[in-house]
């Protein structure tokens, strides 16, 4: 019988605590996000708004399409119809004071080649976030907003993403 010291018990039960811990996430269905695999070998993205910068960014570095610096350059190009962002009243207090606002992130675009045959038509995706609000926090009411936008955004950015991958290749002719 082998007797363990105290550090050497400490790190078996991490090594056991991580192994179990690795097994449930497999049984779970849990999987790291990989490569995208776009239907397109080159892509044309416009714009430098803040949604179109980090969808660059996630297609650069987690798919193999190439991007390009023009359209007549690409065998894809996405075409931005609606970049939205809106803040509705959703409730008022007793005192008539604003309780809640839901927050909504609307984001239009389809896939044309270049010769303008849609690999994805029309496509419009719209997110929300409730927020509650407090006249005494407006500070950290502002910070909250902008780190629900920001979260959207990047929530829309992988719908974008996971929409391209089922775009569908035309046949030449």
């Amino acid at each position: 019988m082998v007797v363990l010291s105290s550090p050497h018990r400490r790190r078996a039960h991490l090594t056991l605590a991580a192994l179990a811990l690795a097994f449930a996430l497999s049984g779970c269905g849990f999987q790291l996000r990989g490569q995208t695999t776009l239907p397109f070998a080159t892509l044309y993205v416009p714009g430098t708004t803040a949604l179109a910068v980090e969808l660059k960014r996630n297609i650069a570095s987690g798919t193999q399409t190439k991007l390009v610096e023009s359209a007549e350059h690409a065998q894809a190009q996405l075409l931005m119809s609606i970049d939205q962002r809106e803040k509705v009243i959703l409730s008022f207090n007793s005192a008539g004071r604003v309780r809640e606002f839901q927050l909504r992130y609307k984001f239009g675009f389809r896939v044309v080649d270049a010769r303008g045959r849609e690999y994805l038509p029309q496509n419009e995706i719209t997110l929300t976030r409730d927020i509650s609000f407090n006249d005494t926090q407006v500070l950290a009411k502002e910070t909250e907003e902008a780190l629900l936008y920001r979260d959207m955004q990047s929530d829309m950015v992988q719908q974008v993403l996971r929409r391209l991958a089922t775009a569908r290749v035309t046949p030449e002719g």
